[in-house]
C-alpha cells in the first residue's frame, strides 16, 4: 500500500510561493484539494479586485454612474458578494446602500422616494443589499404590503429604471440563486456561530416554510421587470467562491475600460454560472 507523506516544517519554510505550495503538495502526493482550492480562489479574486480598481478609474475619471443590485433569497450570498467587490475599492466612490425598513414619514411617500436619493452620482458606484425590489417578493410574501401596492410597484419600476437609463444611469441587477437545502444548510450555520448568529432573524426562518410563495412572487417579478434596458442577471450560489469571482467577471465584462486589455485572468463569466434571465431557464430555486 502507498504511504502518502505529509509536510515537513522544513518544507514550510522552503515555500516562498503559493506555486510553491502546489508543487509540493503534487510532488508529495498527498490530498490537499480544500488547500490547493483556496489559493486558486484568493488568486483569482486578487487578480480580479484588480481589475475592480481599474474599472473604478475609469468610472470616475469617465463620470459614469453605476448601481448594481443585489437580491435574492435570504442567505443566498448577497452581503458576502458585496464585500468582496467592495474590499478594495475607494471609498470616497463607492457605496453601499442597505436601507433599514422605512419609517412612518416614508411609509407616506411614494415608494421610490427614498431610493432616489441613493441612485449613484457621477463617478460612483453604488452597491445595493437588496433595493426597491422589497416590494416585489419580501414584502408580499411576508403581507408587509397591499396588494394594491404591489401591483402599482410592478407597473412603476420599468418607468422608474427607463427614467435612470436615459439620464445615463447603469443599472446591473443580480438575482442570487440558492437551493432550499443550501438554504436551510446555511441558516443552520448561522445560528451555531456566534459571529453569525445576527444575521438570522424571524423572517429568515420563514424563507423555508414560505418557499413556494416565494418563488411565485420571484417568476412574477422576473415577467414584469426585465428589460432590455435593465435585465436581470441569474447567479447560481450554492459554491459561494464560484458565484463571487463570476459576479466579477459579468460586471468587469460590461464595460470596455482603460487597462482592460492587460489583465491576467479571464473576465468573460462562466455561462453555466451567470446567465440572463430567460423564461425557459432552469433555475436551482
Amino acid at each position: 500500500m502507498e504511504i502518502k507523506e505529509g509536510l515537513s516544517s522544513e518544507d514550510f519554510q522552503e515555500i516562498k510561493t503559493k506555486k510553491e505550495l502546489l508543487d509540493i503538495i503534487k510532488d508529495k502526493n498527498k490530498s490537499f484539494k480544500k488547500v490547493k482550492e483556496t489559493i486558486i480562489y484568493n488568486e483569482e479574486l486578487r487578480l480580479l479586485q484588480i481589475e475592480l480598481v481599474k474599472l473604478q478609474r475609469w468610472i470616475l475619471n469617465n463620470n459614469k454612474r453605476v448601481a448594481i443590485i443585489f437580491e435574492g433569497r435570504d442567505a443566498a450570498g448577497k452581503g458576502g458578494n458585496i464585500r468582496r467587490f467592495m474590499e478594495h475599492l475607494n471609498p470616497r466612490s463607492s457605496r453601499l446602500v442597505a436601507l433599514n425598513k422605512p419609517t412612518e414619514i416614508e411609509k407616506g411617500q411614494w415608494y421610490f422616494q427614498r431610493y432616489i436619493k441613493e441612485v449613484p452620482n457621477p463617478g460612483e458606484i453604488v452597491f445595493f443589499d437588496r433595493s426597491w425590489y422589497n416590494r416585489a417578493v419580501v414584502e408580499p410574501v411576508m403581507d408587509f404590503c397591499s396588494d394594491k401596492q404591489y401591483k402599482e410597484f410592478l407597473l412603476q419600476v420599468p418607468e422608474f429604471e427607463h427614467i435612470m437609463y436615459e439620464d445615463g444611469v447603469i443599472i446591473i441587477k443580480f438575482w442570487l440563486s440558492i437551493t432550499k437545502a443550501e438554504q436551510l444548510k446555511r441558516f443552520e450555520g448561522r445560528k451555531e456561530n456566534p459571529l453569525k448568529r445576527w444575521k438570522f432573524s424571524p423572517v429568515d426562518k420563514q424563507g423555508q416554510i414560505l418557499w413556494d410563495r416565494y418563488t411565485h412572487y420571484k417568476e412574477e417579478m422576473f415577467s414584469k421587470t426585465h428589460t432590455s434596458y435593465s435585465p436581470w442577471i441569474m447567479v447560481k450560489t450554492n459554491d459561494k467562491k464560484v458565484a463571487r469571482l463570476e459576479a466579477i467577471r459579468h460586471v468587469l465584462s460590461q464595460f470596455d475600460y482603460d487597462g482592460k486589455e492587460s489583465a491576467k485572468t479571464v473576465l468573460n463569466p462562466d455561462p453555466n454560472v451567470v446567465m440572463r434571465y430567460y423564461r425557459s431557464n432552469n433555475q436551482i430555486d
